[in-house]
């Protein structure tokens, strides 16, 4: 399986599995993934743990081998995969990711392919999807969404200056800046003009979810690396998901659908919300392979 340093993965390999905490929400990252991924990044070649695990491992000089070492050792260390590297794969897609916003996980996948299906059924109709993409952080859903769909046009929001200058540099990197752009903003205030009111059809939110009082209880390699902006979502966790809901509808056009992540065990609750605001038609939930609510959908 590893070519040429068949050797080195045996001897590391052992270590690995010993010492690597390896969590739950980012299923790509392996032992396989994990030693593939830093030892492209030892030869200065950055790969994501998903790009990474279809290659070979690559040949390394023994210079190469000590810089692995090193990058081995921040991984168990607690620095996440994705900041060493420098990439993380979402949708198929490439990203530049670091400590500005959250590392893209799997899950938020559910959302991201049922937002790229619904964009495409708008453009069909309209020849063109106007989409808002808000708590953008590093740009992973509306980006995806445009590479998939070359109807879709976004405007990306997020509160924070550092997560949207990563979505500007990931914008810069796939080469989008005319189909996508960002501001930084608290949810929709960005766009709070007549040129967006009723003029948007989709809008997108992986919001922070997590409950204040969760946080300390979060993995070190989370809480040390990746911003608490991007997780707190206050005293039960859907404090800025109540406020999106009631929002959202000035934004939307009258076939427009507000999109959103929730948390495990919140799917319900987030759904009731929205039919408890009168402000939508439809509700919709979608689940993951376990059977927990992890979208809601709410037409207007």
């Amino acid at each position: 399986m590893f070519l040429g340093n068949e050797n080195l993965y045996n001897l590391v390999r052992p270590d690995l599995e010993n010492k690597l905490n390896l969590l739950k929400d980012k299923p790509e990252e392996n032992i396989d993934s994990t030693l593939k991924a830093l030892g492209f990044a030892a030869l200065g070649l950055c790969k994501s743990a998903e790009t990474a695990a279809k290659l070979p491992f690559p040949e390394l000089t023994e210079e190469h081998k000590n810089r692995l070492f090193e990058l081995l050792n921040q991984r168990l260390d607690s620095t996440p995969l994705a900041h060493i590297t420098g990439r993380q794969s979402f949708m198929g897609i490439e990203f530049l990711c670091d400590e500005r916003a959250l590392i893209p996980r799997k899950e938020t996948e559910i959302l991201g392919y049922k937002a790229l299906g619904l964009s495409q059924e708008i453009a069909k109709e309209k020849q063109r999807a106007n989409i808002i993409d808000v708590c953008c952080g590093s740009g992973n859903l509306g980006l995806a969404i445009v590479s998939h769909n070359a109807q879709a046009y976004v405007y990306a929001t997020d509160l924070s200056a550092e997560a949207v200058e990563l979505t500007q540099e990931n914008i810069s990197f796939l080469n989008l800046g005319d189909r996508i752009n960002v501001r930084q903003g608290d949810l929709l205030s960005a766009f709070e003009t007549e040129d967006y009111f009723e003029k948007i059809d989709l809008i997108v939110c992986n919001p922070p979810y997590i409950p204040s009082a969760s946080l300390p209880k979060m993995n070190t390699e989370i809480l040390a690396h990746e911003p608490v902006l991007a997780f707190d979502g206050g005293v039960m966790g859907i404090s800025l998901i109540q406020k999106l809901i009631l929002e959202a509808p000035r934004f939307l056009t009258k076939s427009g659908a507000l999109i959103f992540e929730v948390g495990v065990g919140q799917g319900r609750f987030a759904s009731r919300l929205c039919q408890r605001s009168g402000l939508y038609s439809h509700i919709e939930s979608i689940s993951d392979d376990s059977g927990n609510i992890r979208v809601i959908l709410a037409r207007k």
